[in-house]
């Protein structure tokens, strides 16, 4: 179904929608500032290959691949709309690069901090190995110009500025913590509250746990069962899952970042939306959802999700 035969932005309509397809000839035909914030996990630039961008090192096509996708999002934005993009620390300035030679302005960082990961590294003799234990992903948040000054542009397209009361991280008094450019995942039991001075509340930073497999497969009940390779090795088992997508967000941590860039009620862009977290996010904190996903299973196990916890919203 085209994208260009549904008229997403009627409030009449279902207030998400999932293209099936390449993002290159999709975003061309969508409505020009009919989007308030771009929220996406793009592929990280690491091994990239890239069919139009062969000719140059793996560095330079990245982030040439980038500045490509984030110039076509341009012009769907409502002037002062957010684009935010979860990035890998050792192609990180790529990404940047690529996003601001698209026209954005670079705002920010945000660092999503995990203690879970499983390093990557190659085991050698001796005890070597050839990279650290991954334990955090940056978050580039970026911002289409505006039109004229800050509270002019806010008052005429509600993009512009980040929901700051929305995003507080909640305390037992008050209205809560100004929210901060960090966000942790921890397992349940750990006493992440030290992090910042405390062990009886979470303080002035975003806390949320990993995303469970209860939380991966809900809605997926009907799906096969795939093995996912996540991490490459042979002493690295595949992982059975019907949501068989190697990389699915925290569903809290998506949350909130949808309240954060996206303005009540707004339509937020996932270009590479895979198992759909980003939208699952959207619906729940009242916000309509585009997303674009190439690769057919994960199509499948994105409109699962959707619809199931797109019912669980409407209840």
């Amino acid at each position: 179904m085209s994208v260009a035969t549904i008229n997403l932005y009627d409030e009449a309509t279902r207030p998400w929608l999932l293209a099936e397809g390449d993002s290159f000839a999709v975003l061309p035909s969508l409505r020009p500032y009919s989007l308030d914030a771009v929220i996406c996990d793009p592929p990280y630039g690491i091994s990239f290959h890239a069919e139009a961008w062969d000719q140059m090192r793996d560095g330079e096509a990245f982030e040439r691949w980038t500045q490509a996708w984030t110039r076509l999002c341009l012009p769907l934005l409502k002037p002062g709309g957010h684009l935010l993009a979860f990035g890998a620390p050792r192609t990180f300035h790529r990404l940047v690069a690529g996003v601001e030679d698209a026209g954005f302005e670079i705002r920010d960082q945000l660092l999503w901090v995990h203690g879970q990961g499983v390093p990557k590294s190659r085991r050698l003799p001796c005890g070597l190995g050839s990279s650290l234990k991954p334990a955090y992903e940056p978050i580039l948040i970026a911002r289409k110009p505006f039109r004229g000054a800050t509270v002019a542009n806010v008052g005429r397209y509600g993009t512009g500025a980040l929901n700051i009361d929305a995003a507080r991280v909640p305390r037992a008094t008050g209205d809560g913590y100004w929210p901060a450019t960090l966000a942790l995942s921890h397992h349940p039991d750990c006493p992440v509250g030290l992090l910042d001075g405390t062990s009886t509340e979470p303080s002035r930073l975003f806390y949320c746990a990993k995303a469970t497999s209860e939380e991966r497969e809900a809605g997926c009940g009907e799906l096969p069962i795939r093995a996912t390779h996540i991490y490459s090795g042979d002493h690295h088992r595949p992982r059975l899952a019907r949501n068989h997508h190697p990389t699915v967000k925290p569903l809290e941590l998506m949350r909130w970042l949808v309240r954060l860039a996206v303005p009540e009620g707004g339509v937020v862009l996932d270009p590479f939306a895979g198992s759909g977290t980003t939208g699952i996010a959207a619906l729940l904190e009242g916000r309509q959802f585009l997303g674009i996903e190439r690769e057919p299973a994960y199509v499948d196990v994105a409109c699962a999700r959707l619809a199931h916890w797109s019912t669980r919203e409407q209840a």
